[in-house]
């Protein structure tokens, strides 16, 4: 039986048909894609998508379909490459403070134009809340309320945020809250439009560019938050993440933890997206994650929302594509189809839900009780 046959059998069983006319079905346009596969993996399938060796309308339906069948376990091979990089992985530490000064520029460096034309008005590049919201801007500040609310924040009070991005959060509580921010990043493109945002605005935020891990507050805050960072600590450091969280707050502060979540614990994320777009990031795994909160602070509440992750990132596609003809003098053909394949890839697995994103409240151990809005 060919590669080719192995994969049709396989791709039957999902429905999804090989030169289909369906939204879903992939056009493949050169039969060696299927050899690549079957000896690399995953990296091979995303890789043979930005060479143009197949072409798929609707990549997020077609990902959530076979993410559904369990594609990789039917392909022994692809398992045994993803089990052999964990082991590898697993005796590194490779999130240290000097290797994580390098891959988060790679990304988050490669061009505010881009995300500003892929993102909301605030710049918000984490999962969005729907709930009630009908368009891309409302679901994100409806996200950035939700944290506000369940932080019970109030004016006056001192918040950090780790990892903070653009500062788009940090923008909205100093603006709708009244409270006063720092926030740490490590990409200096973040670090300069966050920081003109927040002055442009006369807002009380200093977004600084240093690791977790180097920061040495003067005092303790109120609140702390960490959206969509944790995703780049690995395994090896939640420990340290967790204990510097704690050490930023106050005895009866709240820190929220927003974060992508894996019903697997892994030392690595896909091969593709590792090697492409978040080197050496990891989605964290719940027993994971508590390991490292156990006898150090206690959860108060978790608020799983991944569904919004799927609509969030269609959202960001859908920009993507509309103003792509703004910045292509600046990147390849080859870019496009690999970000592309990026942001689909990633709608198909939280749609299947393969990923989830999870919110979870924390205080300290013997902290009385803090009022704050539990999910909703």
């Amino acid at each position: 039986m060919s590669n080719r046959e192995i994969f049709e059998n396989i791709f039957n069983e999902a429905d999804v048909k090989i030169n289909g006319d369906r939204p879903w079905d992939i056009v493949v346009h050169d039969d060696k894609v299927f050899d690549q596969i079957m000896l690399q993996g995953s990296i091979a399938f995303g890789e043979g998508y930005m060479d143009g060796l197949w072409d798929c309308e609707r990549i997020d339906e077609l990902l959530n379909r076979l993410l559904k069948i369990n594609v990789e376990e039917k392909v022994g091979a692809l398992n045994k490459i993803k089990v052999g990089l964990s082991k590898i992985k697993s005796f590194v530490n490779p999130q240290s403070i000097a290797k994580v000064k390098q891959d988060v520029p790679f990304h988050y460096d490669l061009g505010n134009d881009l995300f500003e034309l892929m993102l909301d008005d605030r710049m918000a590049y984490t999962c969005a809340y729907w709930k009630d919201a009908s368009n891309l801007n409302e679901a994100q500040e409806a996200k950035l309320d939700l944290i506000c609310r369940k932080l019970n924040l109030q004016p006056g009070m001192r918040l950090l945020d780790i990892g903070c991005g653009w500062s788009s959060f940090m923008n909205y509580a100093a603006e709708k809250y009244g409270v006063i921010c720092d926030g740490l990043t490590l990409s200096v493109e973040q670090q300069q439009l966050g920081q003109k945002m927040a002055n442009d605005n006369n807002l009380p935020v200093n977004v600084i560019l240093q690791d977790y891990r180097e920061f040495k507050p003067e005092q303790a805050y109120d609140r702390v938050v960490s959206i969509g960072m944790i995703e780049h600590v690995g395994p090896s450091n939640y420990d340290d993440f967790f204990k510097c969280a704690s050490s930023f707050l106050v005895d009866n502060g709240v820190f929220l933890l927003h974060t992508i979540g894996s019903p697997h614990s892994q030392h690595s994320v896909d091969p593709w997206i590792n090697k492409y777009i978040f080197p050496n990031g990891v989605v964290p795994s719940m027993a994971r994650l508590g390991s490292s909160i156990e006898g150090l602070l206690n959860i108060e509440d978790i608020h799983n929302f991944g569904p919004d992750y799927d609509k969030t990132l269609v959202a960001w596609e859908a920009n993507f594509e509309k103003n792509w003809d703004k910045i292509s003098s600046q990147y390849s053909e080859k870019f496009y189809r690999m970000w592309r394949f990026y942001l689909l890839s990633c709608a198909g697995a939280f749609r299947s839900r393969d990923l989830s994103l999870w919110q979870i409240a924390l205080t300290k151990i013997g902290a009385e009780l803090p009022v704050y809005v539990r999910a909703s």
